[in-house]
């Protein structure tokens, strides 16, 4: 099984081989790391997972970025693993754990006025965020589907709380 962070490396490297920079750079540019648990310290971690577990491999290249070091690709049994992991992670439904539930379900203990104001300062940051997913999204009109796909899941759902928030207030 791989972790988020492992299949999200991994699938960019499936994409084409890649350099720690690179990753990097990708992962800002899409947005990754709203969803992902995936710092640039951490990307070489998992790269060195990856390698250790025979999905990746180093590969000889010129150095495409003045700080790269090492380049990876994705091995047969990477591109396997990848595939594997994306699909059971598309039609798995499982379980968010949210922190507004825990704080919904501790409600009672919060004074009424507090309760709204908490809740009027999440529907102002779920607006500034949704505004944030856009201009990430625009910034991204000639990306491949499959990206277009996750700005689109992103902004649906924060469309979603904005609207369950509206009814709250």
């Amino acid at each position: 099984m791989l972790t988020d962070a492992e299949l999200t490396v991994l699938g960019l490297v499936v994409e084409r081989p890649r350099h720690g920079y690179e990753l990097d750079e990708v992962v800002s540019e899409r947005g990754m790391r709203d969803w992902t648990a995936l710092g640039f310290s951490s990307i070489y971690y998992v790269l060195g997972k990856l390698r250790d577990r025979g999905l990746v491999a180093e590969v000889e290249r010129d150095r495409a970025h003045a700080k790269a070091k090492k380049t990876y690709t994705a091995t047969e049994a990477g591109r396997k693993a990848c595939a594997e992991a994306a699909e059971a992670a598309i039609a798995e439904l499982r379980p968010a754990h949210q922190p507004v539930l825990v704080g919904l379900a501790n409600s009672p203990a919060i004074t009424p006025e507090r309760l709204a104001a908490a809740l009027a300062q999440r529907a102002e940051a779920v607006v500034e965020r949704l505004a944030e997913v856009r201009r990430a999204a625009a910034a991204q009109a000639g990306a491949p589907p499959f990206v277009r796909a996750i700005f689109d899941y992103s902004i649906t759902q924060l469309e979603a709380e904005a609207a369950w928030l509206e009814g709250m207030t």
